[in-house]
């Protein structure tokens, strides 16, 4: 398969998808299972809107994990000791964190210019967390003594962020904590003085934790808690190796080897047009050695098909806003995580 960090056009990206459909087919035994239980002829796939996509349900009670790879870590997703959790085995850790350095140089910046500091546990109490592991990983390259995180230092995240004002910071926050952080100035009269070298990055997680508000009030609250406009938003989950990331208003956009397609919700292997609210399924071609073809419990739409110019040809850049989740789904993510 190529190098899914050299797709420029969308026939590579499409070329890409089929090769990877193909190999996941012959060697990722659950998936070439679903494809034969809904009778379906692997040579017949010749499209992208063709490939079936795997139920993310699947992670929980089955290894997702190509016949070629071994892995004997994994990701877990958040949840209560009541909930079967789902299992990513990762095989090829360089592959992640290669995805995870491009897409953040592509949307945010180079991680080597950043002080990272995170209202989250840190990796040490949560070692099967993707969220912390690629936030710990950014540290790495960060190489910054200031780096740390904060989840119950509140003093000290505050005093923190008012000396490090002409210095580039980025925060990682589930949603929840950032506005506990904030309700923490409130009550002992603190104020942030603004500075337009903070970035926030939220990542969701409210289920549970906070009165629910939509995402519009939570990032006017963020905005205006942390006086900066750099509040900006992650998208990922522990079955996906790549982020999606939005800078405002709750629309994100995928790197070139990852792609969201809107299914019918009463139909799961038709497709609605931009604008409509469906279900999400993701493309992630950084999954190599377990299911790149995922259908979330997500709900979404695509907001524009714009193209962007790629030398002599163009690649599709569909951006998308994510909606909540399917009724009866199992509340998962980042609000569970510190639990």
């Amino acid at each position: 398969m190529q190098d899914i960090f050299n797709i420029q056009t969308e026939s590579d990206f499409q070329q890409s998808c089929l090769e990877t459909f193909r190999y996941q087919n012959e060697n990722v035994e659950v998936y070439r299972k679903f494809v034969a239980y809904l009778n379906i002829n692997p040579a017949e796939i010749n499209a992208v809107e063709k490939i079936p996509f795997l139920p993310i349900e699947m992670f929980k009670n089955h290894m997702v994990l190509d016949q070629n790879s071994t892995a004997d870590r994994y990701f877990q997703s958040s949840g209560t000791t009541q909930m079967t959790r789902s299992r990513h085995f990762i095989a090829d850790f360089k592959l992640y964190e290669q995805s995870i350095y491009k897409s953040f140089a592509q949307f945010i910046g180079k991680p080597e210019d950043y002080i990272f500091l995170g209202l989250l546990p840190n990796y040490s109490e949560n070692p099967h967390s993707s969220l912390i592991y690629m936030v710990n990983f950014l540290m790495k390259q960060s190489a910054k003594p200031e780096n740390g995180y904060f989840l119950y230092n509140h003093r000290e995240l505050f005093s923190l962020l008012q000396t490090l004002r002409d210095k580039k910071v980025l925060l990682f926050g589930v949603s929840f904590a950032l506005l506990d952080f904030l309700d923490y100035l409130n009550e002992n009269q603190l104020q942030l003085n603004s500075s337009s070298n903070l970035t926030v990055i939220e990542t969701g997680g409210m289920k549970g934790r906070k009165e629910e508000m939509t995402k519009d009030q939570l990032l006017k609250t963020v905005q205006q808690g942390f006086g900066t406009e750099q509040i900006y938003s992650e998208y990922s989950m522990t079955e996906l190796l790549s982020q999606a990331y939005s800078l405002g208003q709750n629309i994100y956009e995928c790197p070139p080897w990852m792609r969201v397609l809107i299914r019918n919700t009463e139909d799961p292997f038709s497709y609605i047009e931009a604008g409509r609210t469906g279900a999400v399924n993701i493309i992630d071609l950084a999954n190599k050695h377990s299911c790149s073809f995922i259908a979330t419990q997500d709900l979404g739409k695509i907001v524009n098909d714009c193209e962007i110019a790629s030398s002599a040809s163009v690649i599709r850049s569909d951006k998308f806003q994510i909606l909540g989740r399917i009724d009866h789904s199992d509340i998962r993510g980042c609000s569970l995580l510190v639990s």
